[in-house]
C-alpha cells in the first residue's frame, strides 16, 4: 500500500470480535495511541501471519494503517502470550475480567500508559509469579480504580477523623473509611488486618502491589469491599466477573 503511513506500536488484546467469515475486530490497548479498534482481517485464518497476536491477552507489536475512523492490522509479532493463563481456565477467566475492567474504565484514543502497566504486571504476577488468584483479584480491581480516578479515602475515619478507626467499613458510595458508628451506617466491614491491606494497595508502592498475604476472613472482607466499591463507583456489573465466580 505505497504511500500509506504506518503506526507501530506494542499493545495488549482486551477483547476480540469475530466478524464476517475470517475478520476480527479487536480492542487494542496500546502505549502511544491508547484504546483502539483494530479490523484484523484474516485473522481467523490458519495461515495468518498475526493469528497468535490477535487472541485475547495477548501482547504484541502491531504495525497498524488508518482509513477514517479505523485503525486495520498490517502485520504483528508477538512479545508475551501470558502462557501460565491458558493452562489454568480460572486463572485465565480472572485475566480475561481484568482485561474487561481495564477496559471499562479507559477512554478511547487517549494514551494511558499507566493503565496498561497496571494490566500487564497484573496478568505477569498471575502467569509468571504464580501469585493467588483470590488475592490478585481486589488487589487489581482497588489499584485500578485508583489509576482511574476513584481513589478511596483510606488514610484515616472521614468523620471523626481517627486513623485506626473502631471496627472499620469502607462506604462504597462515598469512596471513604469510616468507624462502623460514625455516619449513617452500612458499609463493607473491614478488620485490621483488610484495613492494612487495603492502606498497603492504595498508597503503597506500586512495584509491590501484590507482596501482602491475608488470612481467609480478612481476605474475604477485603473482597467483598473492593467488589461493593467496584459496583457502586462504576454502576454496572461485568459477564467476565460472573463466568470468573462461577469457576471458583
Amino acid at each position: 500500500m505505497a504511500g500509506t503511513p504506518y503506526i507501530v506500536d506494542r499493545g495488549l488484546v482486551l477483547r476480540e470480535t469475530e466478524t464476517k467469515e475470517t475478520d476480527k475486530i479487536l480492542t487494542l490497548l496500546t502505549w502511544e495511541q491508547g484504546k483502539i479498534a483494530v479490523i484484523a482481517r484474516g485473522a481467523r485464518r490458519k495461515n495468518c501471519k498475526f493469528a497468535a497476536a490477535a487472541q485475547p491477552l495477548a501482547y504484541s507489536e502491531w504495525t497498524l494503517y488508518q482509513r477514517k475512523d479505523w485503525h486495520y492490522a498490517s502485520d504483528a509479532s508477538t512479545l508475551e502470550l501470558f502462557g501460565g493463563l491458558r493452562g489454568d481456565l480460572p486463572v485465565l477467566a480472572l485475566g480475561c475480567y481484568m482485561a474487561e475492567l481495564t477496559e471499562a474504565v479507559c477512554p478511547e484514543d487517549v494514551p494511558a500508559p499507566e493503565l496498561l502497566r497496571h494490566l500487564l504486571n497484573g496478568l505477569y504476577a498471575l502467569s509468571a509469579l504464580g501469585k493467588a488468584p483470590a488475592l490478585v483479584k481486589p488487589a487489581f480491581e482497588l489499584k485500578l480504580l485508583c489509576l482511574a480516578g476513584y481513589e478511596p479515602l483510606a488514610d484515616a475515619c472521614a468523620v471523626c477523623g481517627r486513623e485506626n478507626p473502631e471496627e472499620p467499613v469502607l462506604d462504597a458510595v462515598q469512596g471513604v473509611l469510616r468507624c462502623r458508628n460514625c455516619g449513617e451506617g452500612g458499609g463493607r466491614p473491614l478488620c485490621p488486618d483488610s484495613l492494612a491491606a487495603l492502606r498497603h494497595i492504595v498508597y503503597g508502592d506500586p512495584k509491590r502491589l501484590y507482596a501482602f498475604r491475608l488470612g481467609e476472613a480478612p481476605l474475604r472482607r477485603l473482597t467483598a469491599a473492593s467488589e461493593a466499591f467496584l459496583f457502586a463507583q462504576l454502576e454496572r456489573g461485568f459477564s467476565t466477573l460472573d463466568f470468573y465466580k462461577s469457576l471458583a
